[in-house]
């Protein structure tokens, strides 16, 4: 008689250690997840393309955000660059258009590899998980009503540049964080036909970026997305955030498309701010010039000391500045493009970083840019609104190329890294050494006992501390602001509220004149 032994229940494949819910949480997870690659494709892919002649498989490992995907290790037999484009015609010949296949740095390499270079892996993913997917309805619709937001912010933009015209009541509402009840907005309308020629600049520096990204992708074949514009009125816009829709055959397609649109968006701005700056010293030219606060030329110490040079000491040096307002759509199109210019997650710059250097260098570059802006060192009192920007929207590193490992050459890291130099000349404040030489105005900003202090004083670098101090009280006090509201108020109009309240001018350059040669004192 046969005996029947109950058996003990067979053991979930996730182990002993789950419970029945997170047992069924990882199967719903796995269902809801990428599709992986099929087990049996990856055998017959594993036989058929790898072997002596091209690439020894030795070991597989997930690939994938995910693990959706394969990633094989193992040997290089021949030119990394020749092993691949006969590995991904053999995968179409194989496989049909199912697949992507990735060469990427081998993780967690002890050496490189012997024929030079670092040691390769190839990545497999199906091609629905690893490339973008179409641009839906709801996205276009999400675009266009950004495009239009961002026209009116850069209207507003011109509006604001002509703050010594406007009706009283309309500047106290703007530049006074107290003033709760909003001015009749029928009163800037008179106002709207002037400040459409700023506006049309700063538009224009948008659009002829998204034209250097997609005239750089079109022969590439690189599918690009619409470009979703980011409004704000203290610069018009934050650029646009555009997507690539197709896998990047290779890093210097990533370093050519990502340096085209800020070059291109900086190569019309600089042209504008050189004419305003020349029209500002034109007489001709003094019906069209709007009256702003000296210290905006202080945001910049390359665009400082340019304007400086140009507009001449005394200019510079007043309460109030003359300026074209082409000067003002150039400086916010040349801010905008080296902001975006950063090199940090899937901004331009930190594309083109992870493009030209590796993702490890953008990992560093990133941590220095993050710590910058948190300390207000680069943008002044746009670097908390641009930071929380990035760090919502643009914090994700790009996706690997196709053809991760092969680099780009010197001269593109040559651009790069003076792009980068540039960036950060545009986006530095002017302060440290050159701040003794701009001390004056800085001076009618600081508080009393602080100017009684820097009198006091009679070895330049005392004189350089106390600047240090007015400056770190001046941006405190604009970093308050922008906590406050940093949406609806402008750097500029910031600025000039000091100007008004603090010194008790009304507005008026002539006081401010009087306010600055009362303070003045003799350096040295």
């Amino acid at each position: 008689m046969k005996v029947l032994i109950p058996q003990p229940p067979t053991t979930p494949s996730f182990g002993p250690a789950y419970s029945n819910f997170q047992v069924d949480s990882f199967k719903l997870m796995e269902l809801l997840g990428p599709e992986k690659v099929d087990p049996a494709d990856g055998k017959l892919i594993k036989d058929k393309l790898f072997g002596y002649s091209t690439f020894w498989v030795t070991k597989e490992e997930p690939f994938g955000d995910l693990g959706e995907g394969i990633l094989f290790l193992g040997n290089l037999r021949g030119k990394r660059e020749d092993v691949f484009a006969k590995l991904q015609s053999q995968l179409v010949e194989v496989t049909g258009d199912k697949y992507n296949l990735f060469m990427v740095e081998e993780p967690n390499a002890e050496g490189l590899d012997p024929r030079g270079g670092p040691r390769v892996s190839f990545g497999l993913l199906r091609k629905e998980v690893s490339e973008p997917g179409p641009t839906t309805l709801w996205q276009y619709v999400i675009a266009l009503l950004l495009f239009l937001l961002t026209i009116g912010s850069s209207v507003e933009l011109g509006i604001a540049s002509q703050i010594n015209r406007l009706p009283p009541e309309v500047v106290k509402y703007f530049t006074d964080p107290n003033a709760i009840e909003p001015p009749d907005m029928e009163l800037l309308f008179p106002f709207v036909d002037s400040a459409l020629p700023l506006a049309y600049g700063v538009l224009g520096v948008l659009l002829f970026h998204e034209v250097g990204h997609f005239l750089a992708a079109f022969p590439k074949k690189v599918k690009l997305s619409i470009p979703y514009f980011i409004p704000n009125i203290t610069l018009g816009s934050f650029g646009a955030i555009t997507q690539f829709k197709s896998i990047l055959p290779d890093r210097s397609t990533q370093v050519d498309i990502s340096l085209a649109g800020p070059f291109a968006g900086a190569a019309l701005s600089f042209s504008m701010f050189a004419v305003g700056l020349l029209l500002s010293s034109n007489p001709d030219a003094a019906g069209d010039l709007v009256q702003v606060p000296s210290m905006l030329f202080q945001g910049s110490l390359l665009l400082g000391l340019i304007s400086r040079a140009t507009l001449g000491y005394a200019a510079m040096h007043a309460g109030t500045v003359a300026i074209h307002p082409l000067l003002i759509a150039g400086w916010c199109g040349l801010t905008t493009t080296a902001f975006n210019m950063l090199p940090v997650g899937c901004l331009d710059g930190g594309r083109a970083v992870q493009g030209a250097f590796g993702k490890s260098a953008l990992i560093g570059f990133g941590l220095t840019t993050y710590t910058l802006l948190g300390l207000g060192v680069l943008g002044g009192p746009l670097s908390l609104p641009w930071g929380l920007y990035v760090l919502i929207c643009q914090r994700t590193p790009e996706k690997p190329c196709l053809n991760d490992v092969t680099g780009v050459g010197t001269w593109r890291k040559t651009f790069v890294a003076a792009a980068i130099f540039l960036v950060v000349l545009t986006l530095l404040p002017v302060w440290d050494e050159l701040a003794e030489e701009l001390a004056e105005p800085l001076q009618l900003y600081a508080p009393v006992e602080f100017v009684q202090e820097y009198s006091a004083c009679h070895t330049r670098r005392k004189r350089v501390l106390v600047l240090k101090r007015i400056w770190v009280l001046r941006r405190l006090f604009s970093w308050s602001l922008c906590l406050d509201d940093w949406i609806s108020i402008s750097w500029l109009m910031n600025n000039l509220w000091v100007i008004i309240h603090g010194c008790g001018t009304e507005g008026s350059s002539g006081g401010s004149d009087t306010k600055l040669e009362k303070k003045k004192m003799k350096l040295g």
